[in-house]
Parts: structure tokens; sequence; C-alpha cells
């Protein structure tokens, strides 16, 4: 087995015995720029400690958000009943009907609705208010029997200041939104007030985003849910914390535990912990949100195939790849998905002819030989490499922080298509994570759970248990 913390086993497997001299120096420079040794490992989760402390304890620019979001409720998995969900994103309203049944299972019913231009523009709520009508009146849904309305669980993935669990103020609106008087207002009032104009019977009784929303979705099948996690084309996590361990939670009940979410992307936007590179640099400075989300760009679905693409034409330009020839494709930023990256990582054929199909069907580059195809193959496994080591860092930083669970069973819902798809991620995952938590606990006590759909049903389920609680 390699020694993950020795810097020549995240460099030697990459050089190419058949390849120049000066290829093999190169190779071997970018492998060790990527590379993250179990000491750096163990560097980036005492950083991760530090600023959850500080972020725990007050807002700090420079610190992880840790938001408190006033979800103090854990599903047991025993209880029964059919809420609805709304997921507002940039491009579609979902509307989902999720029916609890009791034994920890569930069944969805949903309806995507395409948002117009004119609800970005202006009469958004009037449009989520006819949406739901004609879910409800399409699925026959109406309000229990002695109840005048639907609870339902708010999945909105626009940046709020969250003020109670059913409340929150819109700080800014992004993905092509323009709806005016909306802004420094509460969304949940808004949405609201839509619903009585348009007399439909639903009460958003909670506002989650949906990493919480994967938290509680894992924790209504498995109630020894402790973190969730996407995984996805961005990432972030949340998890179960002592309210005592919140000192900025101003609420008068510090008894139990809340979940915190930790928009972890933002993690160490100054880069002083993290394995930052020339190539992560040229992406960062040319992303809309330069300085910012520093972490994701490192790990998440958007920006792996960017990196990768940057790495690669630093080769093509010293003409140590493709005899120094690009595409036109490969010229333009984000056109190296992250999905070719999980084809190139998993051909095991001798000739690479996944990656040649990549490369020159998708990419269109010119005939490219084996060497081309294995100097590609080696880019994406380094990148990739880091991704997963960064994500297991994260995850065990976090359960590290709650170590008296440990000592039972733990479940961590995930959800995003890194989890998913990217070819032994999960496998990497519990790997990587025994080196730095106990390892009878990782091989007998921690379970990594897929979580789908928690922005649907896992906004349901903090509906639930926001009405339980209030029953």
């Amino acid at each position: 087995m390699a020694d993950t913390n020795d810097i020549n086993s995240f460099v030697e497997p990459y050089v190419i015995p058949e390849g120049s001299d000066e290829l093999n120096e190169n190779l071997r420079l970018m492998a060790s720029s990527f590379a993250v040794t179990d000491d750096k490992i163990r560097e980036i989760i005492a950083g991760f400690h530090e600023s959850m402390k500080t972020g725990l304890d007050h807002d700090d620019k420079d610190a992880l958000p840790m938001i408190p979001t006033f979800v103090r409720g854990r599903p047991t998995g025993q209880e029964k009943g059919t809420y609805l969900a709304l997921d507002l994103g940039g491009t579609n309203l979902r509307v989902c009907q999720v029916t609890l049944n009791g034994d920890t299972t569930y069944s969805l019913v949903q309806q995507k609705f395409t948002i117009t231009q004119d609800a970005k523009e202006s009469r958004l709520w009037d449009f989520i208010a006819e949406c739901v009508g004609v879910f409800l009146e399409e699925h026959g849904m109406k309000p229990a029997p002695g109840k005048r309305t639907i609870p339902c669980g708010y999945t909105f993935s626009f940046p709020i200041f969250q003020t109670s669990i059913s409340s929150g103020n819109l700080s800014m609106w992004n993905k092509g939104f323009t709806v005016p008087n909306s802004v420094g207002r509460d969304v949940v009032n808004l949405t609201q007030s839509a619903f009585q104009r348009h007399h439909v019977p639903v009460e958003v009784v909670a506002i989650v985003n949906d990493t919480v929303g994967t938290l509680m979705t894992s924790g209504y099948s498995y109630p020894d849910t402790q973190m969730g996690i996407i995984f996805g084309t961005g990432t972030n996590a949340a998890y179960w914390e002592k309210l005592d361990s919140i000192p900025k939670w101003t609420g008068e009940d510090r008894k139990g535990e809340m979940v915190v979410n930790l928009e972890w992307g933002a993690f160490d936007n100054a880069t002083k912990v993290l394995p930052y590179t020339m190539h992560d640099n040229k992406l960062n400075r040319k992303s809309p949100n330069h300085g910012f989300q520093v972490y994701e760009k490192m790990i998440s679905g958007l920006f792996l195939g960017e990196v990768v693409r940057n790495a690669l034409l630093s080769l093509v330009d010293r003409r140590l790849l493709f005899e120094g020839r690009s595409s036109e494709i490969l010229n333009k930023s984000y056109t190296f998905d992250t999905a070719y990256m999980s084809e190139i990582v998993a051909d095991d054929s001798s000739d690479l002819h996944g990656v040649k199909a990549v490369l020159e069907g998708t990419l269109d580059l010119p005939p490219t030989t084996l060497i081309d195809r294995r100097i590609v193959q080696n880019v994406c496994n380094m990148v990739g490499t880091r991704g997963v080591r960064l994500s297991a860092a994260a995850m065990s930083a976090v359960l590290l922080a709650r170590p008296e669970l440990m000592s039972s069973n733990v479940s961590v819902g995930i959800d995003g298509s890194m989890y998913q798809f990217y070819p032994n991620f999960e496998q990497d995952l519990y790997k990587v994570s025994s080196v730095f938590l106990d390892p009878d606990f990782v091989q007998n006590r921690l379970q990594l759970r897929l979580a789908k759909d928690g922005s649907g049903v896992g906004a349901a389920i903090v509906a639930m248990t926001v009405d339980r609680d209030r029953a």
C-alpha cells in the first residue's frame, strides 16, 4: 500500500517510462503541486476546527459561516402524513407531494414548472402560487381533516438571512432574477401573501437549504444520521451541533441540538492551508466570484474539469501534449466537463480507447498518441485524487468536532453527482477517512448513505418535524 504521507507516492505513479525526460519532469512537478499528503490533511482538519469554532462563536468574514438553521427536531422514521415541498431553483420550480409511511420509507409525487421570464422579472410570487394551485388540483391534495392548510417545506436556492425556521430575508437576487420590491423582505411572507391572493390552502412552516434537506432525508430513513453533505456540482455540509456549543445563538432555550449549515465551500478563501496551484489560480481569477468559494472550486463537479483543462493546456503550451495543438472546443472555458473526467479515469483498456473517444470525438482534437492519452488520464487522476482527499478531510473534520458520537453508529447522508458517479468516490472517502478517524469506527460504525433529493423530500421532512413539534 502506498505511503500517503510520502510526496513520492503521489508523484511516481504518473511518470510515463516511454515519455521524454522533459515530459516526466513536468508531470512530477504537476503531481507534487496537486498532492495532498496525510500531514497536509491534518493541517486542513486543524484549520477547519479553528474556522468552525470562530464561526460558531461569531460571524467573521474569514471563518466558516456556521449558520444556525433553526431546525431542532430530528425525524424518528415513524412519522406518518402527507406534506408539500417547494424547490425554487434558477430554472424550475418543483412542487413535491411527499408521503411518509411511518416505517422509514416514503413516496414522492412531483411536478416541474419552468420559470417564465416574466416570473423572473416581476411576478414570481404569483407564479409560484399559481403553480402550487395547479399541482393541488391535479393531484387532489387537500388539508388533513380538521386542518385549514397543508404544511409545506420550502427550499429556496437564493441567498437569504434566516430569522426563524419559517422566515428569511432575501439578501440579493442572482441567476438572472430581478423581481422588484423583494430584496430585504421575508420571502416566506411574500410567498404566503400570494397563496392567500390565489386561495391556495398551503402554509410554509419551514425554509431550508438543500444540504439541510439531505441531512433530514437520510435522518428519516436512518435516525442515526449526524451529517448531510452535497458532493455534486457544488459542495456544502450540515450537521447536528449542541446548542450550548453555538455561542452566537441568541435563543433563550439552549438545551438540545440544532442543525448548523457550514457553507464549507468558503473554507480558506485566503488559501493559507489548501494546496492551491497555478491552475486553480487561473480558474479563480477568471471566475465571477473571484476569491470566494475557493475550497468548493477544488472539489466540486462544476470546477474540476476546468482545473484539468487549465493543466492540460499548460502542457500543450510547452509542446509536451498533442504536439502543441489544441482545438476550438478545448480552448474555451468550462468545455472539459467533469463527466469526461469520470469516463477517462474509469478507462482501463490497453489503448485507452475511451479516452481517445472523449479527446478526438467530443473535444475535436487531432489524432492522439497513446502517450497523449496516458498524460490526460494521469492529469485527471491527479486532480480527482486531490478532490476526494480534500472531501474526506472536510468530512473527517466535522465528525471529529463531535467525538462523543463516534462510540455509536453514525450515518452520513450524501447526495450529488461526484458521490454518485465519480469512480470509487465513496470507497476512497472511507479509505482516506480511516487514516484520521478511528479505523474501527470507520470500518464498523460509520455508514455513508446516498440521500437523494434533499431539496424535495428533505424540505417536506423538515415541515413534518415543525408540524409535529408544534402540535
